[in-house]
């Protein structure tokens, strides 16, 4: 092995020195430079040595010519370095190993959370699989900085890992929202194919930006409700707003047939589309009814409509678990929704 843990190197593009913290693999190492670690190729960088040794030195031979204080030119101010914002990011970087065969296969999965905004924030962190909970975290990141927050079996890809963050500003900002959520799914044949582009293109890792910049937050617009009353609207108040809605349900059957009666002509993607809207209605009653579960009805079919309720699901805090389990009413085509208030 070329380089072990604690060689100080330079990065070959920038001329920057840092040293080696972690040898990921055969190819790759890494690297820290200026408090920041990420990961290289071996090709990228190199011993500093050399570069020390060829810079441009100070011949002695050579006399330079006495230069007098007044001729001495003033120096024009250098423009600060302004780092430039992109968003904050999950990336992937795979941790290659040799199999039986000698070839090159992937071990695990390091992920990192890579903050390249102006701002700091706290965060919480959960990774799933199938809805089961694999590993979370709350901790902050500061501005330009990354945060390594664990290691993913790679046999683990397939059952699609969902990575949700809820972010908060380190220093809040009544002009910014209080909190913001994003949610990533992986799926896996897609993973496989940004892994083989990652190499063919030498790339140091595969990234999924979160998102560009925190959101601002919107006040709502207030409404002067007194004309209306005086034409005759119902006006509520709002703590009495869960008896005038309409009566949830405990359970709610999507077949299209018991949506609409002209359906037939309907295309698959309208279909669904009119069940999706169904779903998020009934949903949304059962939040406001506080109720404590609701069976939802999707049937078997190719699996497309339970698969976008149950990512629908997935990252909603009121909901405290979900199951497609069978049941002699339904078989396995109905969720049953559990509720956490």
């Amino acid at each position: 092995m070329k380089y072990e843990v604690g060689d100080e190197i330079i990065v070959l593009h920038s001329n920057e020195e840092g040293r080696v913290v972690e040898i990921m693999n055969d190819k790759m190492v890494m690297i820290e430079v200026r408090g920041v670690k990420f990961p290289a190729y071996m090709d990228q960088i190199d011993f500093p040595y050399f570069y020390r040794f060829t810079k441009k030195k100070v011949v002695e031979e050579e006399k330079k010519p006495k230069v007098f204080l007044d001729n001495i030119p003033k120096e024009k101010p250098q423009p600060s370095k302004i780092k430039t914002e992109d968003g904050v990011w999950i990336v992937l970087i795979p941790k290659f190993s040799l199999d039986e065969f000698n070839d090159e296969v992937v071990e695990t999965l390091k992920i990192y959370l890579v903050n390249k905004t102006n701002a700091g924030y706290t965060f919480v962190y959960k990774q799933q699989f199938l809805n089961e909970i694999n590993f979370e975290i709350r901790n902050q990141i500061g501005s330009f900085q990354d945060f390594y927050l664990h290691d993913i079996d790679f046999e683990k890809v397939n059952d699609s890992p969902l990575f949700s963050t809820d972010f908060a500003l380190i220093n809040q900002d009544k002009k910014k929202v209080a909190h913001f959520e994003t949610s990533l799914k992986i799926k896996p044949k897609q993973l496989f194919q940004r892994i083989e582009e990652m190499k063919d293109k030498n790339l140091p890792s595969i990234t999924y930006k979160l998102f560009d910049t925190y959101p601002d937050y919107i006040p709502e617009d207030k409404f002067e409700l007194s004309p209306l009353a005086a034409n005759g609207f119902k006006i509520y108040e709002a703590s009495k707003t869960r008896q005038n809605l309409e009566p949830g349900r405990s359970i709610v059957d999507l077949h299209i047939e018991k949506l609409t009666d002209d359906w037939e002509g309907l295309s698959n993607r309208q279909i669904l589309d009119i069940q999706l809207t169904e779903f998020e209605k009934w949903f949304d009653l059962a939040i406001a009814h506080r109720q404590p579960s609701l069976i939802v009805i999707h049937g078997i079919g190719r699996g497309r409509l339970k698969e976008d309720i149950h990512d629908f699901l997935k990252p909603k805090k009121q909901v405290k678990s979900f199951i497609n389990k069978y049941d002699s009413r339904f078989g396995y085509g109905a969720t049953e929704i559990l509720f956490g208030y």
